[in-house]
């Protein structure tokens, strides 16, 4: 007789159980460990309630707030507004792997294309690029621009995983490019690497030191496991290495690459730049646009200096070499040098008739009620200079898209402004 069967009944059910749960994947394992099931209520007529995800995603937020606000508490950080980055993508065989479902390949593209219009959205003077790692070559999907729709039409028309990877290769290339930067634009890479191992023609090492010294801060997002050769390279330019343990840490990791990072200090320094503010075309009007060297009609702006049309801003003339933007562009960019201070808490209060709640009925921002079902207290955030109340909702509008206090800002208006309303 097999050892097995020697044992009592309630230990092998518990060795079948541990045999089926090695046997899931990795994106079953995420649904087993959460058992989201055991969460599901049922309310008075036995109907499921949906489950409120709000002060999960809520808590998840202000842990990532206070994490970036007790790093620059205290001291004045100076940022790179104008970044130049390249996003480096490997879609060797490694990529055609399932362990992210439906593939790695399919989940770095969705989370790509996500990431690029958050850039944008944060970042309006900046520009990407896109390259691809495939065969054990690197090749160029777009160059740097900003335009968020070029570039996610062209990487999700190259969605092929085949052959070795290359890191050297890559770097290669995007040092070629990124050479050219004038020495006001931040140089960044961003790497997303899905294999185990790099197939290089010569010496990285080398080629490490070569962005080392030409200010390239390259960061690595790993997909499968870590990697010395990447981990070195992120220590030696001042990157930020880490490995993406499921979907949805893959997303939090991409976008935190989205603010600008602070800058190095040996090469902070501080440049003026000439820029141009052109002039949008009339409807109507003809002209041959001089980055695709195409007739387009009633389209695109106005170099103020060369007369040149361009299609979008920001960007910089193919022709006289201004740097092009608008004045929203511009604005923009600087809430990140003056960051709203993380609101404070208010702790569950026992009543609604509590002193501290006579001025918090009502949200500031969007003036709904605070109060949940039954007038209890709901959970809400109040800001430190102006002691408004807002809720959770509002708060991450706040600090995310809006980047302004709509209390503060009530409070600075000018007298002659509110006397005109009256």
């Amino acid at each position: 007789m097999s050892n097995q069967r020697k044992r009592p009944n309630g230990e092998r059910e518990e060795d079948d159980e541990e045999d089926d749960a090695e046997g899931i994947g990795q994106w079953e394992r995420a649904y087993v460990d959460d058992r989201s099931w055991e969460a599901l209520q049922e309310d008075e007529s036995g109907l499921l309630r949906p489950i409120d995800t709000s002060a999960i995603y809520h808590a998840q937020y202000r842990r990532r707030l206070r994490m970036l606000s007790a790093a620059a508490a205290g001291t004045r950080i100076q940022k790179g507004l104008i970044r130049y980055l390249y996003i480096v993508i490997d879609f060797s065989r490694a990529a055609a792997e399932t362990d992210f479902r439906p593939s790695r390949m399919a989940i770095m593209a969705k989370h790509v294309e996500a990431f690029i219009r958050e850039f944008f959205d944060q970042n309006p003077l900046s520009q990407i690029g896109l390259v691809s790692i495939k065969n054990g070559i690197a090749h160029t999907l777009t160059d740097l621009g900003g335009s968020p729709e070029s570039h996610i039409q062209a990487l999700m028309g190259k969605l092929e995983a085949a052959g070795d990877s290359s890191l050297q290769n890559a770097l290669e290339l995007v040092h070629e490019h990124l050479n050219q930067i004038p020495s006001y634009g931040h140089r960044e890479v961003l790497i997303l690497y899905s294999a185990l191992s790099t197939s290089d023609p010569g010496d990285i090492m080398e080629t490490i030191q070569k962005c080392k010294k030409s200010r390239l801060r390259c960061s690595v997002i790993g997909l499968s496991a870590e990697m010395f050769i990447c981990k070195h390279l992120c220590q030696e330019t001042g990157g930020l290495y880490s490995v993406a343990v499921d979907e949805v840490h893959l997303k939090d990791l991409l976008l935190e690459h989205a603010p600008p990072p602070p800058a190095i200090a040996e090469f902070a320094i501080s440049n003026l730049i000439k820029m141009g503010f052109p002039q949008r075309a009339a409807e109507g009007s003809m002209a041959i646009c001089s980055c695709h060297k195409e007739v387009k009609i009633g389209a695109g702006y106005t170099c103020p200096r060369c007369k040149a049309r361009v299609c979008e801003l920001p960007t910089e003339c193919t022709i006289c070499g201004l740097t092009l933007v608008s004045s929203p562009h511009l604005a923009r960019s600087y809430h990140h040098l003056f960051p709203i201070a993380p609101f404070d808490e208010v702790p569950t209060l026992t009543s609604a008739n509590d002193p501290r709640r006579k001025l918090g009925k009502s949200c500031f921002g969007c003036q709904q009620s605070l109060l949940g079902a039954g007038n209890k207290p709901g959970p809400c955030v109040t800001c430190r200079k102006c002691k408004h109340y807002f809720c959770l909702d509002c708060d991450i509008y706040i600090h995310e898209s809006l980047h302004n206090c709509p209390g503060c800002e009530s409070i600075h208006r000018p007298k002659s402004v509110s006397l005109m309303e009256e």
